[in-house]
């Protein structure tokens, strides 16, 4: 049985975000690209510790696909991985706000 994924409203505002940037420009990418990330997320629930532990966060970990980072935090108690925020490396690092 695999864990439960949760993805915070953040992170849900975060992914909307990337697809309506890219959708300007090409909604078939930005399809194909939300798609990946959704696949990337929903895949915690079998190797939910898999992604890097983030620097000076030792309780959040990060998934890295193309320019974007999924940050996440596993709960082994409740076997949860919360989805935290999706991040555009390319943005300014310093407006990336984390719990």
């Amino acid at each position: 049985m695999g864990w439960q994924v949760a993805i915070t409203d953040d992170a849900e505002a975060d992914l909307e975000a990337v697809v309506a940037f890219l959708a300007r420009k090409s909604p078939t990418a930005a399809e194909r690209i939300g798609m990946e990330l959704v696949a990337l997320i929903f895949a915690l629930d079998q190797m939910p510790n898999r992604g890097a532990p983030v620097r000076k966060r030792p309780s959040l970990r990060k998934l890295t696909h193309r320019h974007y980072l999924v940050i996440y935090r596993v709960n082994e108690s409740a076997g949860l991985v919360e989805i935290i925020r999706i991040w555009d490396n390319r943005q300014d690092p310093q407006k990336l706000r984390l719990p």
